[in-house]
């Protein structure tokens, strides 16, 4: 299932810019930076009526084509089904995988108490989920000889907390990539980041030169701040 909003008469010279995750904050910041650069954008997340909204503004706001497409990251047929539109539309030249599976408790939690179905379903967004939508973009970026994959994670994956080990080991699993300070799918920090600022940084590496590839980024705050 998938929308589509266009304000501008005119198809890009460019690729797609596929956004995987995209919410009212980070991946919405995202998509406008690319399709405000001059990318066709497609996001993807789970709500389609919301995405649609996200599209129609993007559009409006960027003289843009923007299409929304559903997506369930721990769904792997659902992938297939998404992507299939998403290459519908021309070659993908970036991929940014933001998509993230709500942790069980935003408060610490005792191990033993984390359902393991609910930690399998957040590998299966986390990881699995990266992977999948990673193998299915990167045939034509391979043709073509050029294309960029960024996945957004959590410095929670680079040092662990007491009573969050799912959030942890669900993100350790999708690094390299982009590493922020966030609680829960938000903007970062409990909204001490500017998602507008940190897609930025998606930009910045999206450009950089193959002599001098970023490898992996921490971003934080310079605010102190409390994780819950």
């Amino acid at each position: 299932m998938s929308s589509f909003a266009s304000s501008s008469s005119t198809s890009s010279m460019k690729g797609i810019a596929a956004i995987v995750g995209v919410g009212p904050k980070l991946g919405r910041s995202i998509a406008r930076k690319f399709a405000h650069e001059g990318y066709t954008v497609a996001i993807l997340a789970r709500d389609l009526e919301r995405l649609s909204r996200f599209a129609e503004e993007i559009a409006r706001e960027e003289k843009a084509q923007v299409f929304a497409i559903r997506i369930d990251c721990s769904d792997t047929k659902s992938i297939k089904e998404a992507f299939e539109g998403v290459l519908s539309l021309g070659f993908v030249e970036v991929l940014v995988y933001n998509a993230a599976h709500q942790p069980f408790s935003l408060h610490p939690t005792n191990f033993i108490d984390i359902p393991l179905n609910y930690f399998e379903k957040s590998l299966a967004v986390s990881s699995v989920g990266a992977f999948h939508c990673a193998q299915l973009v990167l045939p034509g970026m391979m043709e073509r000889g050029k294309g960029t994959i960024l996945f957004t994670g959590c410095s929670a994956s680079i040092s662990g907390m007491a009573g969050f080990s799912e959030l942890c080991r669900v993100t350790s699993m999708a690094r390299p990539g982009i590493g922020e300070q966030q609680k829960g799918g938000g903007g970062g920090a409990d909204g001490l980041m500017d998602p507008d600022a940190l897609a930025q940084t998606y930009w910045h590496l999206h450009l950089q030169d193959r002599t001098a590839w970023t490898q992996e980024i921490d971003l934080r705050p310079s605010s102190p701040f409390r994780f819950f």
